[in-house]
């Protein structure tokens, strides 16, 4: 009897999916979701909600030995994400929550220490009104469009390198977020945030901050679903749709070699980032690109024994675009660069890559299959038989709810 009831409730899981597979909310790293056709909802009157979703991509990939040995250096094939996320309201749907977990051993960062970290974000929230709303917590910090981007709304199996290097990523402290719309339908979004500067999970370390600003203009209106936060116009945006945003932000006393991300620094260094980026979408059409750039006086930090730890400094360039061949097929190329600064040039080189990709949505950027090939080339030499160059290729299915 019992494995009947499990039975039903499989079938009745299924029929779940099916039923809300064809509208889609976008998942946003900004705010809880309350609202939600393609999870699983409890809740008990009017007094608790919790929706709980979650999703996976698995990965088979490999690069080469150099650009023109195409002899496997080594591969990749792992479940790259495993998130499991938790949102919803409690006694009020203005007090709204949001939780994610992750348990894959790269979402642990167990890759670059020895410290498993489940917790990705916990945050709260008060819904002001319709236009202002706050939060306290750990979350994504207002940065570069292509991090705040839910990794589950990629175009590609992964972000950029300039993303990789300059991104501000998650950190724990206040938020603050505030929408004004016109009379003409143009938006204007400000984000703000002061918070520990150290990252997720961090330790009190010193009494330096992190200040964040963001600004974000929308001169056409908004996006179809959301769409100026999910790569790709997966929506076929009916009109031109067009959004430009700047962010600048000064971590004082950082101890990481990335601020939020990164190894221990051996002294605590002020940095500063600042990030152009926009996205253009219309009729399947979509083009995208941020600029980013980080500065501090003194980057390079040394212990006694001589090991130098130092700040990535310098400028990152991303620039996708992508077209939509059916309702389901998409075709999309991407150049990123990583230009340090002379400070730092004997210690960091040149990187530039190039990527295709192609992306078969079977259910949206829910259930999808991603395949990229790509090449990367060191120095400004882009000529095959330069060393360090390299090939790489990967397949990514995606899953979840």
């Amino acid at each position: 009897m019992k494995h009947s009831w499990l039975a039903v409730l499989f079938v009745v899981f299924l029929c779940t999916l099916s039923i809300h597979g064809v509208a889609q909310s976008v998942e946003s790293d900004e705010r809880a979701l309350l609202y939600v056709d393609d999870g699983i909802s409890f809740s008990k009157d009017s007094l608790f909600l919790m929706n709980l979703r979650f999703r996976m991509q698995n990965r088979a990939g490999f690069n080469t030995l150099g650009g023109d040995d195409f002899e496997i250096n080594d591969f990749e094939m792992r479940v790259r994400r495993l998130r499991l996320r938790l949102d919803g309201y409690v006694l009020n749907p203005r007090f709204q929550y949001y939780i994610q977990l992750a348990f894959s051993r790269a979402d642990l960062d167990l890759e670059a220490g020895f410290i498993a970290q489940p917790l990705r974000d916990a945050i709260l929230y008060y819904v002001v009104n319709d236009k202002f709303y706050i939060g306290f917590g750990q979350s994504k910090l207002p940065g570069n469009r292509q991090r705040v981007i839910s990794s589950g709304n990629l175009q590609f199996a992964d972000r950029s390198i300039a993303n990789g290097i300059f991104t501000l990523d998650r950190d724990f402290g206040f938020f603050g977020y505030y929408t004004e719309t016109f009379s003409n339908q143009s938006i204007l979004q400000l984000k703000t945030a002061i918070t520990s500067g150290d990252g997720r999970n961090a330790v009190a370390i010193n009494n330096g901050l992190a200040y964040t600003g963001r600004i974000e203009y929308l001169p056409l209106g908004k996006f179809t679903n959301k769409g100026d936060y999910s790569e790709g116009d997966l929506e076929f945006e009916p009109r031109p749709k067009f959004s430009i945003a700047l962010t600048y932000s000064m971590n004082q006393k950082a101890v990481r070699t990335g601020g939020q991300l990164g190894p221990q620094l051996f002294d605590e260094r002020d940095m500063n980032t600042l990030i152009i980026d926009g996205v253009y979408k219309h009729l399947g059409w979509a083009v995208s690109g941020e600029y980013l750039k980080r500065t501090a006086l003194n980057p390079i930090t040394e212990n006694e024994s001589g090991e130098i730890r130092y700040i990535v400094v310098g400028d990152g360039l991303n620039l996708q675009v992508s077209r939509m061949v059916s309702r389901k097929a998409e075709l999309a190329a991407r150049y990123s660069n990583v230009l340090p600064s002379e400070s730092i040039r004997e210690l960091q080189k040149r990187t530039d890559t190039a990527l295709l990709g192609y992306t078969y949505y079977m259910n949206g950027h829910r259930i999808k299959i991603q395949a990229n090939v790509g090449y990367k080339w060191l120095e400004g030499f882009s000529k095959l038989d330069n060393s360090g160059n390299s090939w790489t290729g990967m397949l990514q299915v995606e899953f979840g709810i």
